[in-house]
């Protein structure tokens, strides 16, 4: 352990020992930090915290929650499969600050309008959550993260009073918008959540609910009031950090949109060669068929292997068909089976309902896939054309 790194560990010990032996003074106070989004998709959703500050007690602690336990043992495949814990978190304000004004996030503070004892009762919960057998838990994107712990935690030492009241420019939306609020819709990252996740995230969040994302927790606690005295659940706000405006680079010509438009564009010329040699590039379907396949088993495997929520009744497998990789022998006989004619028009009509999910919205797709598929689309056609035709 680098000498640095040990001098925090000590620090921090030595500030939370002194911290669980103490009580709070009358000047304490606890307030909800907000992160802004950073640079990686990890990191758009931005970050929630809670401050415990007391100057007479010498006390400025953060606790959030959501961090990686790298020690877990299997933990890659403990991810993958929706059943990692996580781990509350704890630092001094001074270097959680630091770490995050030097990823150029927006840092924002709400002082929580709490009296003496409530700041105790949160406090002693926090302590308690912190030690080694209890600062595990079980992490959910939509409903056990970062963020929905604030509301959760401020609600225990609150006894359950907190009224969240929707903010004045408060819109109905489903998961997967509220997602997508905070990414550029032409982005790799984008493309993965719309392909990975399923028509669960398509249903309307409650008001509530909306309180997954960071940005949110702070519009919410902002409006919200205590029940019976109906005072401000917030007594005062600060900006600690703005983000500092960069210069954003183009990145379009490495966008799914273009990328896969690219891919599109080669699948349909060769198509069309195909078409006026009336013959059949099968490198091009066995690729098509492959990758398809794949995909499709990936994303069966999220939907029946995992215990993630929002992987559920996912219809990309609607084009990305994994039977596609037990047809693939066919692609290599010169005259096919009638049964493979029959499957490429069900595979056609897959794509059609598709569309239809689509258009009356059981399901958003990610847009960089249009090329693509309309590119898949054109091919199956000339497929079940071609091997329709008599081969001599």
């Amino acid at each position: 352990m680098h000498k640095p790194l040990l001098f925090l560990f000590l620090f921090l010990f030595v500030r939370v020992g002194s911290a669980q032996k103490s009580t709070l003074s009358s000047e304490a106070e606890i307030s909800v930090l907000t992160i802004g989004p950073g640079a990686s998709l990890n990191d758009s959703f931005g970050h929630s915290a809670f401050r415990v500050t007391d100057r007479v007690n010498n006390i400025d602690l953060v606790f959030n929650y959501g961090v990686y336990d790298f020690e877990a043992p299997y933990f890659i495949l403990k991810f993958a499969q929706g059943k990692l814990n996580y781990l509350i978190g704890l630092d001094h304000y001074i270097v959680f600050l630091k770490s995050y004004t030097s990823q150029n996030r927006t840092i924002k503070e709400q002082v929580l309008n709490l009296s003496e004892e409530e700041k105790q009762k949160l406090f002693d919960y926090l302590l308690n959550n912190i030690k080694p057998e209890n600062r595990r838990y079980l992490y959910d994107f939509f409903f056990d993260n970062c963020a929905t712990k604030i509301k959760d935690v401020a609600n225990i030492s609150l006894n359950n009073a907190i009224v969240f009241n929707p903010p004045k420019d408060y819109k109905e939306a489903t998961f997967r918008t509220l997602i997508q609020n905070n990414l550029n819709r032409n982005s790799w990252g984008s493309l993965g959540i719309d392909v990975a996740l399923g028509s669960v995230i398509d249903k309307k969040a409650t008001a509530k609910e909306h309180m997954f994302l960071p940005e949110n927790i702070y519009r919410f606690f902002d409006n919200a009031t205590i029940k019976n005295s109906n005072e401000p659940l917030v007594k005062e706000s600060h900006v600690l950090y703005s983000k500092r405006e960069t210069p954003k680079s183009n990145t379009f010509f490495t966008s799914p949109l273009f990328i896969l438009g690219i891919i599109g564009g080669i699948i349909l010329f060769i198509t069309y060669r195909d078409y006026k040699k009336n013959k059949q590039s099968v490198w091009l379907d066995v690729v098509l068929f492959s990758i398809t396949g794949i995909i499709g088993i990936l994303l069966l495997l999220l939907w029946f292997a995992t215990d993630h929520t929002g992987t559920h009744q996912n219809y990309n497998l609607l084009w990305a068909c994994a039977l596609n990789i037990l047809v693939i022998r066919q692609l290599f006989r010169k005259k096919v089976s009638d049964w493979f004619i029959k499957y490429l028009k069900f595979l056609i009509i897959l794509l059609c309902l598709l569309i239809l999910h689509w258009i009356i919205g059981i399901q958003v797709y990610a847009i960089g896939l249009i090329p693509f598929l309309i590119a898949l689309f054109i091919r199956y056609l000339y497929l079940v054309v071609h091997f329709n035709k008599p081969h001599i």
